[in-house]
């Protein structure tokens, strides 16, 4: 499943990320690897954005990017 599927509260182990090295690059700056846990901590209406945390970190993503990174929700 894509990170984008998750809900609030939602737990999941990133699993790959489908994207572009300059996108991957500026996740990985994050924190936001294969093999981290995240939590999706909140989304916006019509869930455009979605604020999750890696190792403490907060971040916000927008749908697209969020759709990029496969997950496996735990």
């Amino acid at each position: 499943m894509r990170l984008n599927e998750l809900h609030k509260g939602d737990r999941a182990l990133i699993v790959k990320i489908h994207a572009d090295k300059t996108l991957k690059d500026r996740l990985g700056s994050f924190g936001v690897i294969r093999g981290e846990e995240v939590q999706v901590k909140g989304c916006s209406i019509g869930k455009r954005t979605m604020e999750i945390e890696v190792e403490g970190t907060l971040i916000a993503l927008r749908a697209e990017e969020a759709e990029k990174i496969e997950v496996e929700k735990l």
